[in-house]
């Protein structure tokens, strides 16, 4: 886990927050758009994993970005995503306590386990964190709770070197708890797209520094090799 951000740092994301404002206050306006932002039809239409565990669903949303990394150099990034781990890669005052989200790759979060907690607040019970439900490594990875799935899915494109990365949040508002419905709505229908549009952004930028970086480094190993 990251150390607290300092003044200057916490200035910046708040300046960054302002500048999304905007977003989150009118996201409901924009919901049938935000919902499936940058996937395509047929993204939307295909199956993923836990589809069948929450057929019904308040909150269907659909998202993708194209990564220039392999399948392998992403899966990484994700498998350590949460509080007290990686981070989201968003906004980091909002979930993740006012630590920056990590810029490497943690080696204590890339062994995950059917059960282990995925959580988005200090607090870790079935109401504030996921749990990883099942995975294929570097294929597929599938997070649940009582009430939501969050689906992840690598698509190898280019031959292997690039990465189509689909993400699927599905939930269900459960009125027989009005507070906790209301809390689920305000979260989801407000602050759920700025906040995964930036993860998406965020996890795409770490994951092409990386690996440029590697095949920067590999490239000039090679090049001594000839030497």
């Amino acid at each position: 886990m990251e150390p607290p951000m300092e003044p200057r740092r916490i200035g910046r994301s708040l300046l960054n927050v302002v500048v999304a404002s905007p977003l989150f206050v009118t996201a409901p306006l924009w919901r049938r758009w935000h919902q499936r932002w940058g996937a395509t039809d047929q993204e939307v239409r295909a199956p993923m994993p836990g589809d069948d565990i929450l057929a019904k669903a308040s909150f269907n949303a659909t998202r993708a970005i194209t990564i220039q990394a392999p399948p392998g150099a992403v899966w990484p990034w994700i498998v350590q995503i949460g509080y007290d781990r990686a981070g989201w890669y968003s906004y980091d005052l909002f979930d993740h306590g006012a630590r920056p989200s990590a810029r490497r790759i943690l080696p204590q979060f890339q062994d995950p386990k059917v059960g282990d907690w995925v959580a988005m607040y200090s607090k870790v019970n079935e109401a504030t964190a996921f749990r990883v439900r099942a995975f294929v490594p570097e294929e597929w990875l599938l997070w649940t709770k009582p009430d939501s799935t969050w689906a992840w899915k690598l698509l190898p494109l280019d031959g292997g070197r690039a990465t189509r990365l689909v993400t699927r949040l599905k939930a269900s508002y459960e009125w027989r708890s009005p507070s906790s419905a209301l809390l689920s709505l305000v979260l989801l229908e407000f602050g759920d797209f700025p906040m995964m549009r930036r993860m998406l952004r965020g996890l795409k930028q770490r994951a092409e520094q990386a690996a440029g970086a590697h095949s920067a480094g590999t490239g000039k190993d090679a090049a001594d090799a000839q030497q």
